[in-house]
């Protein structure tokens, strides 16, 4: 089975840290894929912009660099390859003064003011108003134009508004495109589907036939020349407060009248605005919070945190694992298990949903004890789902049972090649799609229900807890879940 591919209009993307490590590792190659598919019109470019001098030539050879590095050698198919690096410009611009903004107005004027004009900010947080304000006092916007924000969308709910309102000064609500790469993952997508396209899950998705929902994002690698940005924002503001948080909105909202984008979000707000707050009053027993020290990862020696920071002291989390409860009708009483960390067991990100058991076990005294049924949507690695049912084990000699997965890994049910988050975000961006992108109103909501929990380790003195790198975390994490008679799912 191959895939749809629906071309987008023509356009002009502007990056802005056309030359960094974003652009190089996820932005050019997936562009490159989507033009290699045949999903980007002739017309379209795609430009560079940051302070550093480069020439045209200069830039392809950049992008040369990044594609081999980042793109499967099977898929670097030269023809396609030159012709995407025939798509790109590169101008030399100053975010905080005016060189080189008439050169790109120039530039973007060759193609008229007709076409889709994006800039996206793969930048500090702290220059997007900077940026903002040149691109509209230059004349480089229209009311076609998009602008994407990467995150992290401020460090607390003050600056997250601050940082809100300053771009909302240049550009509307619907030009905004606050990108949370996790809601453009196939099975993100897929838990859409699998909710409301069937008649199946819809009328168990709640309080009486969910026993809980565990969410993991588990990273092996600790800074990776992360340090400087990472210890001012830890896990909790890192990962949680958008990754996590949105992950946790798809599983619980409410189905939304359609599938359109403020009816999305609509319910996604509801969800956030649910949340029971955590405060100093129960933050020690609902939350965790770790520090790698040193240990091994895929059998290699691995320093600590503070050796990889190169200091001898920091109250920076690198996990955490959140109790989170939803108070509303459908989840009343169902916990939503949270966790997150660096130099983890695995790279694992997965959502478990399992099941109340049966209410009467009819094979207790022949075969034993039924497990739950558990649904488990694995976002990487090898994107798919498997539904855990107990079944009877074949063979004569009684009545035995057996828990087992129906597996639907979607690079070997569908053939095709499992295409990046970012080749979806990037051209909603054109087509102006905004259903998988965060509203204003989301990030300020998911910053009030995170900052009391930042305050509350503050007031607590709640000082991380250190766990040898290549476990999964903190022992205390594991109590967190196996005081409600729970345990956390081990991957396969």
């Amino acid at each position: 089975m191959s895939s749809q591919i629906i071309p987008v209009e023509p356009f002009d993307y502007v990056v802005f840290g056309g030359n960094g490590d974003l652009a190089a590792r996820k932005l050019l190659p997936a562009l490159y894929h989507r033009d290699r598919d045949g999903q980007i019109p002739d017309a379209a470019r795609i430009i560079g912009a940051s302070r550093t001098p480069l020439s045209d030539e200069d830039y392809r050879a950049f992008a040369r660099e990044a594609l081999a590095a980042h793109v499967e050698p099977e898929d670097l198919v030269e023809p396609a390859v030159a012709r995407f690096l025939d798509r790109l410009f590169y101008r030399h611009v100053d975010a905080r003064s005016g060189e080189g903004w008439a050169e790109l107005k120039s530039c973007l004027d060759e193609t008229g003011t007709t076409r889709i004009r994006a800039f996206y900010m793969a930048v500090a947080p702290s220059l997007f108003g900077a940026f903002a304000q040149k691109v509209t006092e230059f004349g480089l916007a229209d009311e076609k134009t998009r602008v994407v924000v990467e995150k992290p969308v401020g460090r607390d709910l003050e600056s997250a508004k601050a940082l809100n309102a300053e771009i909302a000064r240049h550009f509307r609500e619907d030009q905004v495109f606050r990108i949370d790469h996790y809601l453009g993952k196939e099975t993100v997508q897929n838990l859409m589907a699998l909710r409301f396209a069937n008649a199946l899950y819809e009328p168990v998705w709640n309080a009486n036939h969910i026993d809980h929902v565990q969410i993991t994002v588990a990273e092996e690698v600790g800074l990776e020349g992360r340090a400087g940005y990472y210890d001012t924002a830890g896990a909790l503001r890192d990962m949680v407060q958008n990754h996590i948080v949105q992950l946790m909105c798809l599983v619980a909202l409410e189905p939304p009248s359609d599938f359109g984008d403020n009816a999305l979000r609509d319910e996604k707000l509801k969800i956030l605005r649910s949340l029971n707050p955590i405060t100093a009053a129960n933050v020690e027993t609902l939350t965790v919070r770790g520090q790698y020290k040193s240990g091994a990862s895929n059998g290699h020696a691995v320093k600590s945190y503070l050796d990889d920071l190169g200091e001898p002291e920091s109250q920076t989390e690198t996990f955490v694992a959140i109790k989170a409860e939803i108070n509303n009708w459908r989840w009343a009483g169902v916990p939503f298990y949270l966790r997150t960390g660096k130099r983890l067991s695995q790279r694992m990100s997965e959502i478990v949903i399992t099941f109340r058991k049966p209410p009467h076990n009819i094979f207790a005294h022949v075969a034993g004890e039924v497990q739950q049924n558990q649904l488990v949507l694995r976002l990487q690695p090898d994107e798919g789902m498997k539904q855990y049912l107990m079944i009877k084990d074949p063979g004569p000699g009684g009545m035995r049972l057996r828990q087992i997965p129906l597996d639907m890994t979607f690079a070997q049910s569908f053939k095709v090649r499992n295409p990046d988050a970012y080749e979806r975000l990037l051209l909603d961006v054109i087509r102006g799609n905004q259903t998988l992108f965060m509203r204003r109103d989301e990030v300020e909501a998911a910053w009030d229900w995170i900052d009391p929990i930042l305050k509350a380790w503050d007031e607590k003195n709640q000082k991380p807890q250190g766990y040898t790198s290549g476990t999964w975390g903190p022992s205390s994490s594991i109590a967190l879940i196996e005081r409600d008679g729970r345990t956390w799912h081990e991957p396969d």
